[in-house]
């Protein structure tokens, strides 16, 4: 088993208003990966995703999709140390 990463997005695009947070907690809740999602008022969706390396890198790569009416233009990560999130929540 790998140990516990964390990895801090930023997902720019047509990503508000199509569902894309309610998808992101989904996929992530279905990975067994904690954190969570949020609109941002500039138009982006910011998220933080801990877990299984392996988990937590196939959502970073989820979020080039995203949501099926979504347009993803760019996805920002930052690696940081994890902070002991569970379960998965969409932040207001």
């Amino acid at each position: 088993m790998t140990d516990r990463i964390r990895a801090h997005v930023h997902v720019s695009g047509r990503v508000q208003g199509v569902y894309y947070r309610a998808n992101t907690r989904d996929a992530a809740r279905a990975r067994g990966v904690d954190g969570w999602v949020r609109n941002l008022s500039d138009g982006r969706v910011e998220a933080v995703f801990e877990g299984d390396e392996d988990a937590v890198e196939a959502m970073v790569e989820w979020c080039h999709t995203g949501s099926p009416a979504a347009d993803v233009r760019d996805v920002d990560v930052t690696y940081e140390e994890p902070a002991g999130e569970s379960g998965f929540s969409i932040r207001r």
